[in-house]
């Protein structure tokens, strides 16, 4: 009997991502099969063998593997102590179908930059409420691909200067409800990464770090107003009370709830009238 695969998949609240799969396998085998996304794969541990349009190819930890929907495959360990890896399954928005000819030619990517951006793209993914975040690394990494396989996306001709102020104007009017990076591209006519780079370079920040500090913000205003914790997540922005703590100690450098109280201790002190000396 082979050893319990350890696996972890989910679809994420990110447009482009179909599935997000994590697995630790020492024995399985996949059989020859297919894709309709695009499949994303980089290996933390051990080594994977595979065979794509009858040709054999290996993934290292050292690369990146892009494999195109349609186009049959099988894999397995190529190491004794079998594989760990993490696997994007990305749609036809990410990658144009015309460039599966391409990726069969080249499925092995030999980029460390790329590589970095996957693996920071994923640990985003696993923070549910990062979902901005998430969605600015990925069009990093789909641009990363498009030059890969020869399909450069040319960058707007808008001023940047200009177009970092209105995504700005954007995210300070939905700092509860948040902002897609799809919508803020369509409301200002230009490509996801051109949007991304034009906010860091103006601000010194990327969009997402923008947002969550405003979010911060508003929700020191409240904790000091005397709300609880848990309706103050909500009341600012955040995914849940985890999401919330995590970012508010990261910015504040204390929790929510110590946050409070010494707010709260602070305003007893100082309406509690002084006695006169003798």
């Amino acid at each position: 009997m082979g050893a319990r695969p350890d696996i972890t998949a989910w679809r994420p609240r990110v447009e482009g991502i179909d599935e997000v799969f994590h697995a630790h396998f020492a024995d399985h085998a996949y059989p020859m099969h297919t894709h309709d996304a695009w499949t994303l794969l980089i290996v933390d541990e051990g080594v994977v063998r595979y065979d794509l349009d009858r040709h054999e190819h290996g993934a290292p930890s050292s690369v990146v593997t892009l494999l195109p929907p349609h186009v049959p495959h099988n894999g397995d360990a190529a190491t004794p102590e079998g594989f760990r890896k993490r696997v994007l399954y990305l749609n036809a928005s990410q990658i144009d179908a015309d460039l599966v000819g391409r990726a069969v030619d080249s499925p092995v990517l030999h980029d460390p930059r790329l590589r970095h951006r996957v693996d920071q793209l994923h640990r985003a993914l696993e923070r549910p409420g990062d979902e901005l975040e998430a969605q600015s690394r990925l069009a990093f990494v789909s641009e990363r691909l498009a030059h890969h396989l020869g399909d450069e996306v040319a960058a707007p001709p808008a001023p940047r200067g200009r177009l970092a102020h209105q995504l700005r104007d954007l995210l300070d009017e939905r700092v509860v409800e948040g902002l897609t990076l799809r919508a803020a591209a369509e409301r200002l006519h230009s490509h996801h990464t051109h949007l991304v780079r034009a906010f860091s370079q103006e601000f010194g920040m990327a969009p997402h770090q923008y947002l969550t500090a405003r979010r911060v913000d508003l929700a020191r205003r409240l904790l000091l107003g005397g709300m609880g914790a848990p309706q103050v997540a909500a009341s600012a922005g955040f995914y849940d009370q985890s999401h919330f703590s995590r970012h508010f100690k990261r910015v504040v450098g204390t929790t929510p709830g110590h946050y409070a109280r010494t707010g709260a201790a602070a305003q007893r002190r100082s309406s509690t009238p002084r006695t006169k000396a003798a």
